[in-house]
């Protein structure tokens, strides 16, 4: 592993664990056991490191919804897959990092806004589609409403909407996403919703 890449991958473990804002450059110094002018000959600010670190989280998330759209059996299937991604993405990140990157990096934030506006967004109403398609989903769905109701949901648990230290990320979205599939689905669909989840329960 390189330096920079090192320097990236040890600062991001730090913001997961304390949030943004709290997390100095000493601190990311300190961690990697070089000095400050070292790492800003491959980053000009605090501001530029969390921005490459959040278009490398946007990357990975992206490449995950293509390997659940394409590997999954179904459209419920699709959102357990992507449930299960987001689960090893989210795991062990502190709420405080979404909620200091909208509040103290707002263009860095515009990143995750635009990745949302624009690839889970189609996903979101191609995953709809889809369901309805395989009598999974309601017909009588609005796939417009729904889209953007969904979108919602994501954007204001990063945002720290949901932000308490009785419950970890994962399991805010996770218990909002089962809320959503259980509204979407048809009989079908529940039927298959509950196979999913007893499996993973298990």
């Amino acid at each position: 592993m390189d330096i920079k890449e090192h320097i990236l991958t040890e600062t991001d473990k730090l913001f997961c664990r304390y949030g943004i804002k709290s997390v100095t450059m000493d601190d990311i110094a300190r961690q990697l056991g070089i000095s400050k002018k070292t790492i800003y000959q491959f980053f000009k600010d605090k501001n530029e490191l969390v921005q490459v670190l959040i278009a490398g989280r946007m990357e990975l998330q992206e490449c995950a919804i293509d390997v659940s759209i394409k590997n999954s059996e179904n459209a419920v299937e699709e959102i357990f897959s992507s449930v299960t991604e987001m689960k090893q993405l989210l795991s062990n990140t502190n709420a405080m990092l979404f909620y200091d990157l909208q509040k103290y990096h707002p263009e860095v934030w515009n990143i995750f806004k635009k990745f949302k506006d624009t690839k889970l967004k189609e996903a979101i109403r191609s995953n709809l589609e889809r369901g309805i398609h395989e009598n999974l989903f309601r017909s009588d769905i609005n796939i417009d409403i729904l889209t953007r109701l969904r979108l919602e949901q994501v954007e204001r648990v990063l945002s720290g909407m949901y932000m308490t230290n009785d419950y970890s990320l994962v399991e805010v979205m996770t218990e909002i996403t089962e809320h959503f599939l259980y509204g979407v689905c048809s009989l079908k669909g529940h039927q298959l919703l509950n196979e999913y989840r007893n499996t993973n329960e298990n």
